[in-house]
């Protein structure tokens, strides 16, 4: 039995080695999110910090497209991640747009991977139709997302756990813009072989300080 409880014991330590965490919490979020009734999640600007190696087998069209892959597949996770939480019983106040319409909706604005930082969280909010939307940023030396990894595999060989994963996200409300929420996170060490490993990883503490999923 001793053998069986190592391998579990060296993967939590693994996660929680050096890691880094800034969460900040605005004191009325509580009271604002009483009022709403959907957000929204849009893509994540992403970073991802290949070897000099892995560079080399690479144009700057192919990383772009990459890092595009990558932030949508973050997208597409936490998306996943609150509808968890919503079949749970957690969310009961408010619901999750779909990516789909979210993608859909802004493509109709000309507004896209490449140019979103040009709007603020209240024009997106706006636009979308929402109450709050959830935007950020995510830095990684190892693709997570199964767009990536597959853009990714057909370039450059790679393999073993990801080193490092740095994620900034925020909750902005859509009435004045009012930045409701941040979280920044760093970990090294293993973090699964999906976005959706990741996301587990990085919001089990997080969403308890989350309005939206508070119990």
């Amino acid at each position: 039995m001793k053998n069986f409880y190592v391998p579990i014991l060296l993967f939590a330590f693994l996660i929680n080695v050096n890691a880094q965490t800034n969460l900040y919490e605005n004191p009325e979020f509580d009271d604002i999110a009483k009022s709403h009734r959907i957000i929204a999640i849009v893509p994540f600007k992403t970073k991802v910090k290949l070897r000099p190696k892995q560079m080399k087998d690479m144009t700057s069209e192919q990383l772009d497209r990459l890092e595009k892959a990558e932030g949508e597949g973050i997208q597409t996770a936490l998306y996943s991640w609150f509808l968890k939480r919503k079949k749970r019983g957690d969310m009961k106040t408010v619901d999750i747009q779909d990516v789909r319409t979210t993608t859909a909706i802004l493509n109709k604005k000309d507004i896209n991977y490449d140019n979103i930082l040009d709007y603020t969280p209240q024009e997106l909010a706006q636009i979308l139709g929402v109450d709050s939307v959830i935007s950020g940023d995510f830095e990684t030396n190892k693709p997570m997302s199964e767009g990536a990894s597959l853009a990714l595999g057909l370039l450059v060989g790679f393999g073993g756990a990801t080193n490092s994963a740095l994620i900034n996200m925020s909750v902005h409300n859509a009435e004045n813009g009012t930045l409701l929420w941040n979280y920044n996170k760093k970990v090294n060490g293993g973090l699964g072989s999906s976005s959706e490993d990741l996301i587990n990883v990085l919001m089990r503490k997080a969403s308890r300080r989350l309005s939206y999923t508070k119990n």
